[in-house]
């Protein structure tokens, strides 16, 4: 016999996750399955680190958001004890009539949240490592910084096993998408589980699950990272001597060395597809000489550091770049959620708490986040 719940969460990354501690924090009886574990090496939060920043241009959602995150973020690693946030700051590097640098002004000063306009002058004074180009200037953010990813997600999860949430390594047969409401779904092992409502949170894999309603709408494209080591006993490229850096102008970002890690940079465009489950995780030359380039661009006494570590992960991401939150078309009791197109790692909280109020109190969703806004045709490089 089916055991039943409130509510099943397929996906254990950062979206799933804080869906089901949110859920459970509001008396829902869940269960949280995922075929590899939570933050597992295919999984979109699978990495080390990731950014938490606010500056989103004019896209005012995202800042609150990422505010509202960072203040949940915080307060679970206090309440845990484990110190998962690196108080970096970030640093837009741009030039001052860039489009995108004038409208995440506009915002940040709308919200109230801190920042600072550098100028060449003062980028050079504080961190004289950084080579800037022709007329670039900066946006500073102060209260922003990294995440231990897979640590953070991992700790979400202990705490929501701690409040009695039951968690299963399992996987999830697709099921069938028409007759208008799901009673069950059947798990790797064999076993049926019913749910009153049902949240999808598996992000590259929800095309996979759903290829009728999500099929190309959420596109997996690999994202190679690498680590460049630092020279022995320098610390100009460590927190707190050196901020997460973002480029406008060739969109490559980097974290200063983290945990002696090695100093971290990737491209933030768009790779090519790639399938969660079978791709081979092996960076490219070609990739590695780009970001042998960017480096030298921006840390050019680092432009002949050897590499300590490569990885490739991804992104699954919608065309226009905004979050998939939305009931499934023919399957009323199911919610799909994913697209973190590369900047949704942040937003995990507040997704979370957006996810329970939709399936709890039965609210409608914003239509930015619909999958009929999701034109599997118009992919393109976004943020």
């Amino acid at each position: 016999m089916a055991k039943t719940y409130d509510v099943v969460v397929v996906g254990a990354g950062v979206f799933g996750a804080w869906t089901a501690l949110e859920l459970e924090q509001r008396g829902a009886n869940v269960l949280l399955i995922d075929a590899y574990g939570p933050a597992n090496s295919r999984a979109s939060s699978g990495g080390e680190s990731r950014i938490i920043r606010m500056g989103y241009g004019a896209d005012e959602i995202y800042t609150r958001w990422a505010r509202e995150s960072l203040d949940a973020w915080l307060e679970l690693f206090r309440s845990i004890g484990q110190e998962l946030f690196y108080p970096t700051g970030m640093l837009w590097l741009g030039r001052s009539d860039e489009p995108r640098a004038q409208t995440t002004r506009e915002t940040l000063e709308r919200l109230g949240i801190r920042y600072e306009w550098l100028t060449q002058g003062q980028i050079r004074q504080r961190w004289p490592q950084i080579q800037l180009e022709p007329q670039e200037e900066a946006i500073f953010e102060p209260q922003s910084g990294g995440l231990a990813a897979r640590r953070a997600v991992q700790a979400v999860v202990a705490e929501y096993e701690r409040r009695e949430g039951e968690f299963r390594r399992e996987s999830a047969a697709p099921p069938a998408e028409t007759g208008g409401w799901l009673d069950e779904i059947t798990l790797g092992s064999g076993a049926l589980v019913r749910a009153e409502q049902y949240v999808f949170a598996c992000g590259p894999w929800l095309g996979k699950l759903f290829p009728q309603a999500v099929g190309e709408r959420v596109l997996s494209t690999r994202q190679e990272v690498f680590f460049f080591g630092v020279p022995a006993g320098d610390r100009r490229f460590s927190t707190p001597l050196l901020p997460i850096w973002y480029r406008l102008s060739d969109e490559f970002y980097g974290f200063p060395d983290f945990d002696g890690r090695g100093v971290k940079i990737a491209s933030d465009r768009r790779g090519a597809p790639q399938d969660p489950d079978t791709a081979e995780r092996v960076p490219t030359t070609e990739a590695l000489g780009e970001a042998r380039a960017a480096i030298a661009r921006v840390l050019p006494d680092l432009a002949h550091a050897p590499l300590v570590e490569a990885r490739v992960c991804q992104y699954e991401s919608t065309a226009n770049g905004d979050f998939l939150i939305d009931r499934h078309p023919n399957l009323k009791n199911v919610w799909l959620v994913g697209g973190g197109s590369g900047h949704g790692f942040k937003h995990g909280p507040a997704l979370g708490r957006y996810v329970t109020r939709l399936v709890l109190e039965n609210a409608q969703p914003d239509p930015r986040f619909s999958l009929a806004s999701k034109n599997p045709a118009a992919h393109r490089t976004i943020r």
